[in-house]
């Protein structure tokens, strides 16, 4: 499923909320690399949730924060311009409301 990305393709939006995209100066190989790390873990997430292992899940969602760090979508923005963050924030509280409205979902 494709997901309306805003106009300056810093975040996506899904259910009015907004989540940032990956750094898109990130060379496409390691990017790559992040993903499948990225997706790793989290699928070691949904194993220790199954099992209910807890020290297994705490270093599963270590490791999911690392590549979502390594790839932009957390910790400090990867943009220049001092704009604000507006991750996991709901569309219609945020400056690209109405790009949001206009997009008729």
């Amino acid at each position: 499923m494709k997901y309306p990305v805003t106009p300056d393709g810093r975040y996506f939006a899904v259910r009015g909320r907004l989540w940032r995209m990956a750094d898109p100066s990130l060379p496409p190989e390691r990017r790559e690399v992040l993903t499948r790390e990225l997706m790793a873990a989290r699928r070691a997430v949904g194993t220790a949730l199954r099992s209910e292992d807890e020290e297994a899940l705490k270093v599963a969602r270590a490791a999911v924060d690392k590549a979502k760090r390594a790839l932009g979508e957390r910790g400090p923005v990867w943009w220049t311009d001092g704009a604000p963050d507006m991750n996991r924030k709901k569309v219609k509280d945020t400056p690209y409301a109405a790009w949001y409205a206009g997009l008729n979902l």
